[in-house]
């Protein structure tokens, strides 16, 4: 056999080979109503935003990933395509409030070239659902012209890429974005829309501001460090796992129930990262471990309770002395005691882990790469699974203790409260400690 010769003709027909995966992504509307079809077939988005834990976005009943950017664009397609996911592919569109310039012809026109070499390169894979063109450009922006760059990528996309859809998504939703996207870039099938605590308003909004075509809610999660209630020293106050989970099932009933037009949901985020604490936006911790509202999109996408829960809690509070505790106000020096209660639907044994963190004073916008904080040691005096006693720091500012409980199956539940350490002018004398519960103001 020839097989120098048979390698050449499998070689020449490769490129059939891998059109014929592709799988044709459309927008079809009946009357008031749009739907995705893939391949034919209607194809609703279950989507999880991030690109990590793809075997457990599989388990939970997801069936699509998002990315911001096309690096390592080929690697996540395969990695989904394994895994019978789908690829909504971000295309990084420049930011004006990262200094990108919309004015300089040469910058626009480089950006243009970049993603057209990138849709080229991408556009037959089979895992491909649609392009997400830019992520929130119009956060804090001023020069509207990055709609005409938005509609020059999507005009492009279309010319060479007949088969996938595509979106640009906005933070939150505005009217004055959505009438600039219908004006300045028709070319954009699908709004896109990150949302978080004002989901509901923002899902009911879509079709009053003037968009009347189909959408998605390309992220949501729990409150944002932005819409919540704030201490006296304006650290923002995180909902525990347990108070998220319950904001996610009601955030993704709303979701469903608006399936005539919505197309469907990425949940945020797929992974963990720093955004103003450790844990806000993370549906994982750093070493893997799930927490509670992956329960409730478990029950959501396979109708059905998960194999094993993740730990709830139920109850949180930190004791001190009515002199010392004032607005969750601590003396420094002076020892104080946090109670909280975890239980487990599984019964699983826990453990709980005791940590306390400077408040975190690099604080970005739309995501951006934030610093830790450095947890702060030798202030831990005594501890157990119900209660943590500790002095608080000598050096005025402020703090969190993060508390979380681990099941031992992979799941944690969590709480972090803030507090703010003050020097103690009467130094640091004996105080009685009396039950007094902080108030959260949790929403």
């Amino acid at each position: 056999m020839n097989y120098k010769k048979l390698i050449t003709i499998l070689f020449a027909f490769t490129p059939f080979l891998l059109v014929a995966q592709v799988a044709k992504v459309e927008l079809v509307q009946k009357g008031s109503k749009w739907e995705l079809l893939r391949d034919g077939k209607p194809y609703y988005i279950k989507g999880v935003g991030g690109q990590l834990h793809l075997d457990k976005a599989v388990e939970i009943g997801a069936n699509s990933i998002r990315t911001w950017s096309t690096e390592k664009a080929k690697e996540y397609l395969d990695e989904a395509h394994k895994r019978g996911l789908t690829v909504c592919m971000g295309l990084w569109v420049g930011q004006e409030r990262q200094g990108f310039d919309y004015g300089k012809a040469e910058a626009v026109k480089g950006q243009f070239e970049h993603f057209k070499k990138k849709v080229q390169e991408l556009k037959d894979h089979p895992a491909l659902l649609m392009w997400a063109i830019g992520n929130e450009v119009d956060l804090f922006y001023t020069d509207y012209r990055v709609w005409d760059a938005v509609q020059d990528i999507a005009e492009m996309i279309h010319e060479l890429d007949p088969n996938h859809p595509t979106t640009t998504v906005t933070a939150g939703l505005h009217q004055k974005d959505v009438q600039k996207i219908m004006k300045q870039a028709p070319d954009i099938d699908i709004m896109g829309i990150n949302t978080y605590g004002d989901l509901i308003r923002a899902v009911d909004s879509v079709e009053h501001f003037g968009w009347h075509g189909p959408f998605i809610i390309a992220e949501w999660g729990p409150n944002g460090h932005w819409e919540v209630a704030k201490t006296p020293w304006g650290a923002p106050i995180e909902q525990s796992s347990s108070e998220k989970a319950a904001s996610y099932e009601k955030r993704y009933a709303h979701i469903a129930a608006s399936a005539d037009r919505c197309l469907g949901s990425y949940v945020f985020q797929w992974g963990q990262k720093q955004e103003t604490t450790s844990t806000w936006y993370g549906l994982f911790d750093v070493y893997g471990n799930g927490t509670e509202p992956l329960d409730r999109l478990y029950q959501a996408w396979k109708s059905s309770p998960p194999p094993n829960s993740c730990p709830r809690i139920s109850s949180y509070e930190i004791l001190g002395s009515k002199k010392g505790l004032e607005k969750n106000r601590l003396n420094a020096g002076v020892k104080y005691e946090v109670r909280v209660k975890f239980e487990d639907p599984d019964n699983d044994r826990l453990k709980v882990k005791w940590e306390i963190v400077q408040e975190s004073t690099d604080i970005k916008s739309g995501g951006d790469a934030e610093s830790a904080p450095p947890a702060v040691l030798g202030l831990i005096k005594r501890k157990s699974n119900e209660s943590m006693t500790f002095k608080a720091p000598n050096i005025e500012g402020a703090y969190r203790v993060f508390i979380t409980a681990y099941d031992g199956a992979g799941n944690i539940g969590y709480v972090n409260i803030p507090f703010y350490a003050k020097m103690n002018p009467n130094g640091n004398e004996k105080i009685q400690l009396k039950k007094r519960k902080i108030s959260l103001g949790y929403r």
